[in-house]
């Protein structure tokens, strides 16, 4: 009980990390994003003429990794 209780710590903090990180990536790039508005007038394209509505990934997906990782780091856990 004591491996399955720290596999799922492990798994938690695993996708803490992955989503701050995530989170640190994308605001450093809108941070030092400078859009180019000279080469912007040559490149014209036409706009969408279909919305799409949930293009998201599932949220069953967040499940399995979290599922995926406990394991992962409970076999390692186990053999340490």
């Amino acid at each position: 009980m004591k491996v399955i209780f720290q596999a799922i710590i492990g798994s938690i903090a695993i996708h803490i990390v992955y989503l701050i990180g995530m989170m640190l990536v994308s605001f450093i790039r809108t941070r030092n994003y400078k859009p180019d508005l000279t080469s912007a007038w040559d490149n014209v394209e036409t706009l969408q003429s279909e919305v799409v509505f949930s293009k998201a990934n599932s949220p069953f997906l967040y499940l399995f990794t979290f599922v995926g990782v406990a394991i992962f780091c409970g076999i390692i856990i186990f053999f340490i």
